[in-house]
């Protein structure tokens, strides 16, 4: 049976806050937490596509999501973001929420959104892309529970995250470890900071996982970082990039490893 509405207005009532993700950090309620909520979910942000070097021959970070999109036997586009609704956001579009993939959302409440065609969703995709907003794929036994549908293996998550609201930004840097590990920088992925740096700071305020620090006037990149991309674009001196350490097969690597969590 589809979640009652009621029920998602207690889930986005109950948005956690820094000071409630840090209970988790209580061993047994992070225990708790991980095993009722993120259980095996493997959860990675795919970098904004202005964070690769036109010159570099990789597919755009995006074309992951597009990949998945199209071959996927349903798709379901949400009516809002449950985050921003949440947290009443201004900055960025409530209305522009998450796609799921997969068998599974035929179970959704048909009043939380709709399915959609392969043409809709990529429509969804390029307005998520232009609000500045950065995909995170992949399963998320979280959304399985409070959208109350199943199997969580048949439900693909795909979320379109701001750098305000999105439960992860309160999540990486407070909660039980465990949990902040579900989300992990894409394999062979890493974001270096060049010469050019002057140590502006405007990277390490913006910083989805506070993993950017200044140190002797220079940015420096701590391993906790997620490899979102955010930081590239608004850096002045364009002293930020993606490396890649196999451009040719990366795309390819990762779409195998968001397959083999979840069937779309």
């Amino acid at each position: 049976m589809s979640r009652p509405l009621w029920q998602v207005d207690l889930f986005r009532r109950s948005h956690p806050t820094p000071f409630t993700a840090r209970l988790t950090r209580i061993p047994f309620l992070g225990k708790l937490a991980k095993r009722l909520l993120f259980e095996d979910d493997d959860i990675v942000f795919v970098p904004m596509n202005e964070s690769i070097d036109p010159e570099e021959n990789i597919a755009l970070p995006s074309d992951i999501v597009r990949h998945f999109v199209k071959v996927a036997g349903h798709r379901w586009i949400m009516n809002e973001c449950i985050c921003r609704a949440a947290k009443k956001c201004k900055d960025h579009p409530i209305e522009l929420g998450c796609i799921f993939l997969g068998e599974a959302v035929l179970g959704i409440n048909p009043a939380l959104g709709r399915l959609a065609s392969v043409e809709e969703t990529l429509e969804h995709v390029d307005k998520c892309e232009e609000a500045g907003l950065v995909h995170l794929i992949g399963r998320n036994k979280l959304d399985s529970v409070w959208l109350n549908v199943k199997p969580a293996d048949k439900l693909l998550t795909i979320c379109n995250c701001c750098n305000c609201c999105c439960l992860w930004k309160i999540l990486l840097p407070n909660a039980y470890p465990s949990i902040a590990e579900s989300v992990r920088r894409p394999e062979g992925l890493e974001v270096v900071v060049s010469d050019a740096c002057v140590g502006c700071g405007m990277c390490s305020e913006t910083c989805f996982s506070q993993s950017i620090t200044i140190q002797n006037e220079k940015a420096v990149i701590s391993d906790t970082c997620i490899g979102c991309g955010r930081c590239i674009p608004l850096c002045p001196q364009k002293a930020i990039r993606v490396s890649i350490a196999s451009p040719e097969s990366f795309h390819d690597d990762l779409i195998c490893k968001i397959s083999s969590l979840v069937q779309v």
